[in-house]
């Protein structure tokens, strides 16, 4: 008879709680949530008229083990039917953009592009990463993600795709970032392979591996590139408490904040506001900074390491404004740290799931992303700054980068923060450009006849083109695969 508390009611908390919940040798679960509702960063708002607007998340990758893992999950909950999918050949998977330099970018998405020059870049991207194969391995044990990228596919690929993809994915500085942590998948292909190219074409380490359910099998013969729920991505958190709630083994707590865990001669107490929790096990789903402050005193050097990991702070605008009003058409468009600072990104909402715009009428809805790593630089504390300040900021960026010029008739801001900061940064995964890198041997015969010669001048030749042709294939597959990794697989 095992009881455990799990510490947190955000999607990690819960969904741990569902496996345990399912765990024949745990017989009590006790959820500790510190706010009023579950669910964490999935957070959804419904309004009366239909419409749906996502304050955190808004799509969900289906690839990996995870993906997988993560669509099981949801058929087993039963919301299988609330599945909205966004395959690969939709234009908000095939058009991504970066604004540089004042204009939107498009970013190739067909071989073509990828041999030419395609602003904002300077040259072709396969120029761009072709050497990547002849740099040596670092023998450092970690280093910054702009420092991984540099030195291996080249700075300006670092300072401006790189860049504004961390910033989409993390709020964080590539500078900053540490490249082990946040891409283990290619830490470990330079480690095993010595390059990338080499690790995404033979491997770079084991893989876990979830068995597909009907789902899951689903979005992988649809090519899924991402799927949210009809009511908003919060509906996932929800059904798993009400499963959790039904389940007869979980107690689910609102407004449980934790303030002190301690070891005891039979497990651990942990001390809430109201009262005292007795469990065999503990499980944090707790932010670092957060788990770092109710750990007992004997847990040093540990609370000094979580004190250590650092986060940031991040403004969500969602906007919504009357009439079909975006000049292109796609996901959206980040911003590199080069071109504004303070502007993360804007995510155009009403391309991707159009089922969540209202459904009496013609409207677009937009999210912008600001702050992250640059928060207190361009807005100063965040318990100072006003709404109709970010409100306004975020309105301006709209007109400025899509020339949208009339106001949105809609606007909900949510400042997302962890204690002081919001979105640690680290754990998530990315992946950089790769090239086409074709080798060729060249081979020398000498023939007595002529027509030997002839023959066998043909027969090399023959050889050679079939040769390059087959490694120009190989090569255009993983760097469309790494393509399409950076900007589908992991929005």
């Amino acid at each position: 008879m095992r009881t455990i508390a799990v510490l947190g009611g955000g999607i990690g908390g819960l969904a741990t709680s569902y496996y345990l919940c399912r765990n024949p040798q745990v017989t009590k679960v006790i959820v500790l949530e510190s706010s009023s509702r579950f669910g964490g960063w999935l957070w959804s708002t419904r309004r009366s008229d239909g419409a749906v607007f996502e304050h955190g998340p808004r799509g969900i990758r289906p690839a990996g083990a995870v993906g997988r893992n993560t669509l099981n999950m949801v058929e087993e909950l039963g919301l299988e039917g609330e599945v909205l999918p966004v395959t690969y050949s939709h234009i908000a998977s095939k058009n991504r953009y970066l604004y540089v330099n004042g204009q939107l970018h498009k970013m190739p998405s067909r071989i073509s592009e990828l041999l030419r020059t395609v602003p904002p870049f300077s040259r072709p991207l396969l120029l761009s990463v072709a050497s990547e194969l002849l740099v040596t391995k670092s023998k450092e044990d970690d280093e910054s993600i702009h420092s991984f990228v540099s030195r291996r596919l080249g700075k300006e690929l670092a300072d401006i795709a790189v860049d504004s993809l961390c910033r989409g994915v993390f709020a964080g500085d590539c500078r900053k970032l540490s490249v082990r942590s946040c891409f283990p998948p290619f830490y470990d292909a330079e480690q095993r392979r010595g390059s990338l190219i080499l690790g995404m074409l033979l491997g770079s380490g084991p893989t876990p591996v979830i068995s597909p359910g009907s789902l899951a099998q689903r979005s992988i013969k649809e090519s899924w590139a991402q799927w949210s729920l009809r009511r908003g991505v919060e509906s996932l958190p929800e059904s798993l408490a009400e499963y959790l709630q039904q389940s007869g083994k979980v107690q689910l707590h609102r407004e449980a904040a934790v303030k002190q865990i301690h070891p005891s001669a039979s497990g651990w107490k942990v001390h809430l506001e109201d009262g005292v929790v007795s469990a065999d096990h503990i499980i944090s789903a707790l932010p670092a900074k957060a788990l770092s402050s109710v750990l007992p005193s004997s847990c040093q050097p540990l609370i000094q390491q979580l004190q250590d990991v650092s986060s940031v702070t991040v403004a969500v605008i969602n906007l919504e404004y009357e009439g079909s009003i975006l000049p292109v058409m796609g996901f959206g468009h980040l911003v590199p740290s080069s071109e504004d600072r303070g502007l993360l990104g804007v995510v155009y909402d009403s391309i991707p799931f159009p089922q969540h715009n209202r459904p009496d009428g013609q409207t677009t809805r937009l999210t912008v992303m600001m702050g992250g790593a640059w928060f207190q630089e361009v807005f100063g504390p965040p318990e100072a700054v006003t709404e109709e300040h970010l409100i306004a900021r975020a309105t301006e960026a709209v007109q400025c980068h899509l020339g949208v010029t009339t106001a949105p008739i809609w606007s909900r801001v949510a400042l997302q923060r962890v204690w002081q900061d919001c979105l640690c940064n680290i754990c998530m995964y990315v992946c950089m450009y790769a090239s086409v890198c074709v080798c060729v041997c060249v081979c020398v015969c000498v023939c007595v006849c002529v027509c030997v010669c002839v023959c066998v001048c043909i027969y090399i030749y023959i050889y050679i083109y079939i040769y390059i042709y087959i490694y120009i294939y190989i090569y255009i597959y993983i760097y469309i695969y790494i393509y399409i990794y950076i900007y589908i697989y992991i929005y």
